[in-house]
């Protein structure tokens, strides 16, 4: 049979990194078998429905380049398939099961559920469904049930969970795992509002898109033993089951917003690249060799083995994310982040610069950055004269000769024909033997005078890619202000 896997997050928000990773492990898995990867929304609990959810997870996604195989409507233009509009299907299967006598009608309040369970806590107990005291089909005759069900009186469905039973799977990650009966709760199925339960939409659906595979978190295993019995309950053959590790922070505890961001929108819009957030969240919990930790997607695809992921959970490394950030950042194409770039630099409103010219500004600068967009706050006088100057840069390498250098290096610099490295440090080298100095007592306040800062990329690399006229023009701007006394520190 060929393999059919699915993603079916809830749309509650932004797509959580834990959840990035169970596409991506189902997505990897299925390329890896030449089998079908298929999303679909699970929508049935409207009380934690958020409007829009949806659309931004399916567009993190595509983001991701994690693209669902199919979904109902036509050709390219189908959609992931959704729970709430196929609420007549889980009616259907919730009346086969009451007809089979595998599950029951239960017509308790809200207020008695409470009770019953602040009772069994207060023994003890295992707050579950007791179905021997509470409003039932068997604590009530038939009679009386079928007067509340004409009555319009509200009603779940609950599974009926058979006694003294052992409910036995295997888990790919996790081995062979067996559960009493007397540990599973008698699950809601179906809710007073004819929406059904995460559990019977789960496993229908599941059943019904021929899943083969079920790869989901890890805590979603209490839940299996329940569906298991629902499998049986309807007579259908289990799909294979794999619960991922949980991701945790440092301390070992579950990764959570209270000690960082969690939501794969708030790492996108830091500007990591997509490619470092997908290598990074496949080696949370597996790694193809152990001895590597870049890898482009196919290679992922072709290495992925759900035999090879880690049962304890695994520690999301924030420092590591940077590194492969960075990694990536050296690697890429420079044509490719000079587009992206331009990008960074309109939405800050600076005026638009060739691509050319960024690539150069890229090549010079990546090293010294983790991200992007950090290029514009090392060295924001590649794309604006600086206008305000160091001062304690001014104070500890300007001279009484600097100036009369300066003016000396406008005049030799003016006639450079060819403005590029060599040249400007040839120039700027006999200017130091003539006075009997060392490059770098004119590289220092060169330095201030281009670029107004301390630090940056190599003096005469960056006065090559801002060209001659600018340079000469930032130069004279410094002298006349100098002179005039006008510099702003």
């Amino acid at each position: 049979m060929s393999v059919r896997v699915r993603f079916a997050p809830s749309p509650t928000g932004y797509l959580h990194i834990g959840g990035l990773r169970t596409a991506l492990y189902n997505y990897l898995f299925a390329k890896n078998q030449g089998g079908k990867f298929i999303l679909r929304i699970e929508d049935t609990d409207r009380s934690r429905f958020v409007e829009n959810a949806m659309e931004g997870l399916i567009e993190i996604l595509n983001w991701a380049g994690i693209l669902f195989d199919e979904g109902p409507g036509v050709g390219g233009d189908y959609g992931p398939y959704i729970q709430s509009e196929r609420l007549e299907i889980y009616k259907k299967h919730a009346n086969l099961l009451l007809e089979k006598g595998n599950a029951y009608y239960a017509f308790d309040t809200s207020e008695e559920l409470e009770a019953m369970r602040k009772k069994l806590q207060e023994k003890g107990l295992n707050p579950k469904y007791d179905r021997k005291t509470m409003k039932n089909q068997f604590t009530l005759s038939e009679t009386e049930v079928k007067q509340r069900l004409n009555s319009d009186e509200p009603y779940v469905v609950r599974l009926l969970v058979p006694d003294n039973y052992k409910v036995h799977f295997n888990d790919i990650i996790r081995g062979d795992i067996t559960v009493d009966s007397s540990e599973i709760d008698d699950q809601v199925l179906l809710k007073s509002d004819g929406y059904p339960t995460y559990h019977l939409a789960n496993v229908v659906d599941d059943y019904l898109m021929k899943i083969t595979h079920v790869i989901r978190g890890e805590e979603w295993l209490p839940s299996t033993p329940k569906h298991i019995l629902l499998y049986e309950a309807f007579g259908w053959d289990l799909p294979k089951f794999a619960h991922l590790p949980l991701l945790l922070n440092k301390d070992r505890s579950k990764l959570s917003k209270r000690q960082g961001d969690v939501a794969v929108e708030d790492y996108r819009q830091k500007g990591y690249f997509k490619e470092a957030i997908i290598n990074f969240v496949a080696l949370l919990g597996w790694n193809p060799t152990g001895d590597r930790e870049i890898y482009d997607f196919q290679e992922l695809i072709d290495s992925f083995k759900l035999e090879k992921v880690n049962k304890g959970g695994a520690v999301f490394d924030i420092e590591k994310l940077n590194w492969m950030n960075f990694q990536y950042l050296m690697k890429k194409d420079t044509k490719e982040l000079a587009i992206q770039f331009k990008t960074i630099l309109i939405g800050k409103g600076y005026p638009e610069f060739s691509n050319d010219y960024l690539e150069k500004v890229i090549k010079v600068h990546r090293e010294r950055v983790t991200f992007l967009h950090q290029i514009l706050d090392f060295c924001p006088y590649m794309f604006q004269k600086p206008e305000k100057f160091d001062k304690e840069y001014f104070e500890k390498y300007w001279k009484d000769y600097s100036l009369a250098i300066l003016k000396e290096l406008l005049i030799k610099y003016s006639k450079i024909d060819n403005f590029v490295h060599d040249d400007l440090h040839k120039a700027t080298l006999e200017t130091a033997s003539e006075r009997g100095l060392k490059l770098k007592d004119i590289i220092h306040p060169l330095r201030l005078v281009i670029t107004g800062r301390s630090a940056g990329a190599g003096m005469f690399e960056t006065m090559e890619i801002l060209g001659k006229n600018e340079c000469l023009s930032r130069i004279q701007y410094f002298i006349d202000n100098y002179e005039k006394n006008t510099l702003v520190f």
